[in-house]
């Protein structure tokens, strides 16, 4: 399939590497010369420069012959001028990037059917969504659901003293029987691990569990840490983020304070969420945090446009006894250094976008696909017809690739934690937890 991808931002240059890796013709188009040639150096894609709104340059990427337009440059026109380009050229999927809702929402002049766009992604509204998810979980520092929100996958930090600490998979699987999770990864010293029975855990290992989603509070002790209920939340940051989260805090009943430097923006705020307190403040002001009360609060959020003031407002706010706090990350290469400076968790709205973007390129036999912040791996959620590779079959007849592990296999409303001399049934949707190197082979499978 060839691709066409527009903008070699984080967002493109990530997703342009994620599909040349799985063997997919990708041309990437950027308007910056430093840019794209820092794709070409870096990515196994052709690069075209040039304003992707531009139909010579289009052409000259090869429009006329791609399955796939992803416009995400940091401009919504230009996404939307190059997506109806797309659509007139014959190219039969098209997603875009808009994060204005006057482009989308009542009022538009025009309908995403209209602009020819198949899926328009808000990052900031994704973003948003993710980061009550994570809210939501006090021991989590990852949570993506599955299953239309039946299974989620959890990532934990294991703390010391912990009962997992220093046993194998094996063992556990004994001692926790009434425990129903699938231990699908286990990241340590920055590497991804697919374990096997006889793996061990140690202290300070990033594990990610499949598990039941009423089920998900029962892990806590385990890993060292207490349940916790979500009543309270403070976010630093009038972003378009904090925004969308303190609409959906609204939603849930659960009291809500934003903090803002510009005080323009908290009268906007406070006009357009009047169930939420909204100050005139700096996040960053240890003695004002404290005053404010974020000591008692359930979670804290650092939701501003710089990640170098959310790290520090995070960092003030666990000092002075926030109980969870997510801090807002736009630059990837952020994202693996919060958990080692002491943020439970993150979030990334381009991230955000990455996901929802996979998702719709693996469409078919794939339900749903997620990237984490911790690893280059996926989370995949596979359907299986009467065609796939895989149907019909015991696990243990099926050449797996090793870095690879199905962690659930869902039949109907039954959730299975699966085992050598289970089968894969037409009709099961299987959760599968893949290196980027066993994505192509696992595909097959489910092909």
């Amino acid at each position: 399939m060839k691709v066409l991808v527009l903008g070699a931002g984080e967002v493109g240059f990530h997703l342009a590497k994620r599909l040349s890796e799985e063997n997919q013709d990708v041309v990437v188009i950027e308007s910056d010369p430093e840019r794209a040639d820092f794709a070409s150096q870096q990515l196994d894609v052709l690069t075209v420069v040039g304003n992707g709104a531009s139909l010579p340059v289009l052409e000259k990427a090869g429009i006329s012959n791609a399955s796939m337009l992803l416009s995400v440059t940091s401009k919504d026109e230009v996404n939307l001028i190059a997506s109806m380009a797309a659509k007139k050229f014959g190219v039969q999927h098209v997603v875009a990037r808009i994060s204005n809702p006057e482009y989308y929402g009542e009022g538009s002049v025009l309908s995403q059917e209209q602009m020819g766009i198949d899926l328009m992604i808000n990052p900031e509204r994704e973003c948003a969504r993710e980061t009550f998810d994570l809210l939501r979980s006090e021991i989590a520092t990852d949570v993506v659901p599955f299953a239309d929100g039946r299974v989620h996958l959890v990532g934990l930090k294991v703390k010391e003293g912990v009962p997992v600490a220093g046993k194998t998979l094996a063992e556990l699987a004994k001692d926790l029987h009434a425990h129903h999770y699938a231990t699908v990864a286990i990241v340590r010293d920055g590497k991804t691990h697919i374990p096997r029975s006889d793996s061990k855990i140690h202290a300070g290992d990033q594990l990610y569990l499949l598990s039941p989603t009423a089920e998900i509070e029962d892990i806590a002790p385990l890993a060292g840490y207490k349940p916790s209920r979500l009543r309270r939340v403070m976010i630093a940051g009038g972003s378009a983020e904090g925004e969308y989260l303190a609409q959906i805090l609204d939603t849930k009943g659960i009291e809500c304070t934003i903090l803002d430097r510009d005080r323009r923006r908290c009268l906007e705020l406070a006009e357009r969420l009047p169930h939420a307190l909204v100050l005139h403040a700096d996040a960053t002001d240890l003695e004002l945090l404290e005053m404010e009360g974020v000591a008692g609060i359930d979670g804290f959020v650092a939701a501003t446009g710089s990640d170098e003031t959310n790290l520090l407002s995070s960092l003030l706010a666990k000092t002075a006894g926030a109980q969870k706090v997510v801090s807002l990350v736009h630059k990837f290469e952020y994202l693996r250094l919060i958990p080692r400076v002491g943020v439970d968790a993150s979030v990334s709205p381009r991230m955000s976008t990455v996901n929802a973007i996979l998702r719709y390129v693996r469409r078919g036999h794939v339900v749903t696909v997620a990237e984490l912040t911790s690893t280059d791996a996926e989370t995949i959620e596979y359907s299986v017809d009467e065609e796939s590779a895989i149907a019909g079959k015991m696990l243990r007849e099926v050449h797996f690739p090793k870095d690879a592990v199905i962690g659930t296999i869902l039949r109907g409303d039954e959730i299975i934690l699966p085992r050598g001399d289970d089968r894969v049934l037409p009709g099961d949707d299987v959760i599968v937890f893949a290196l980027p190197a066993a994505v192509s082979e696992v595909e097959q499978l489910f092909s």
